[in-house]
This record gives C-alpha cells, structure tokens and sequence, in this order.
C-alpha cells in the first residue's frame, strides 16, 4: 500500500497544470489539521484542491465588461425597467476563503440600447469567482453595468448566506446577509427605487 501511495503522489506531482509547490502546500495543510497526507483517501486530494480552486477563481482571467459589449438597439421602443431576478451565484470570501452563495437580482433602466439577459449573469458569475466580500461583488456588479451601458438607472440586491459564519465563529446557520446599490434614477427618485425593489419582491 505504501508503494501505491508514492506511486499515486508522483502521478498528481506530475500533472501539468498544478504544479507542485501548489500539491505540497495543501499537503501542509491537511497534516496541520491533524491528517495523513500519505493515507489512501487524500493521495489525490491536493491535485483536486488545487483544479477545484483554479476553476473557483477563473473570474480574475475574465473581463466582465466584456459581456457588456455586444448591444441591441432595435427593442421596439421599450423603454422600461429590465429585471433578472433570483440568479444563484457561488463566491468565496477572501477572510477565510469559506463559500459564499446566493442570489442576485440585477435591474438597470435602458437609455437608448439593451445587452442580451445572459450577460448580466455572466458579469455576475464573473465577479463572482474570484475572492470577494458581498459589498465588494454587489458595487463591481453594478458599476459595470452602470460604466458599460450608460442606463439611466442601476440596482442590484444580493442575499446571500456566508460559510465563515454558518460553518466556523458563531455558526449563525440560516442568518442572510442583504447588500444593494442604487445608481442613476433608482438612488434619486424615491418613486423609481421603490418600483424596482416591489419587481425584485423585496418590500
């Protein structure tokens, strides 16, 4: 078994896309919690770990605003509030790299031109993977929207429950935290902001 697990530890060594200071710190890591890294179970877990996090991580190779770039004009004169509401999205808080997960609902009010539905979610999904605290990811989400589309009005809400509370420290299961940022006409008029909060349910 010994044998095995050598043979099996320089076969994940070996892999081309992790490299090995990477294996060998997760390595550490688990013999600091008070594990084998050498038992059967964990031979391969440092190369999962390490893929697991390149994937959790990907946004900081993406430019959000570039899911932004492709507009449509011909939206036969509408001129009201677009709304997506409810998109779960998956994060990692950059205190204690626990998970982060939710939904977000992101609204902006189009001045001469729209972007197709699923690149909101892509701007999201964008800020999302990389190391975040929610008012962090709630500001960048908005202010992309805001910079890219020049619409007259942007909000976005996120709630979302936190591992580093439900899992660790006081361990709040359930509790949720809510951000938001209004931009535009959603943070001037009283009117407009109330509007877009009622479509996004929240009273």
């Amino acid at each position: 078994m010994a044998s095995q697990n050598v043979e099996d530890r320089a076969s994940a060594a070996s892999s081309p896309d992790v490299p090995e200071n990477v294996l060998e710190a997760v390595r550490t890591l688990l013999r600091w919690t008070g594990d084998d890294p050498e038992r059967e179970g964990l031979i391969e877990t440092p190369r999962r770990v390490a893929r697991a996090w390149r994937e959790y991580c990907e946004g900081y190779g993406e430019d959000p605003a570039y899911h932004l770039s492709r507009i449509f004009h011909e939206v036969g004169g509408y001129d009201e509030i677009v709304l997506l509401k409810d998109i779960p999205f998956q994060s990692h808080c950059e205190h204690h790299m626990a998970p982060i997960s939710g939904k977000a609902h992101i609204a902006y009010l189009p001045r001469d031109y729209v972007v197709g539905i699923s690149k909101i979610a892509r701007v999201l999904e964008a800020f999302a993977r990389r190391l975040q605290v929610q008012e962090r990811l709630t500001a960048q989400v908005a202010d992309c929207i805001w910079e890219n589309l020049k619409p007259l009005g942007v909000a976005v809400v996120i709630d979302a429950t936190h591992g580093c509370m439900t899992g660790r420290g006081v361990r709040t299961h359930g509790t949720v935290m809510r951000t938001s940022r209004m931009m535009g006409v959603f943070k001037r008029d009283e009117k407009s902001r109330e509007e877009v909060l009622r479509l996004m349910g929240i009273k």
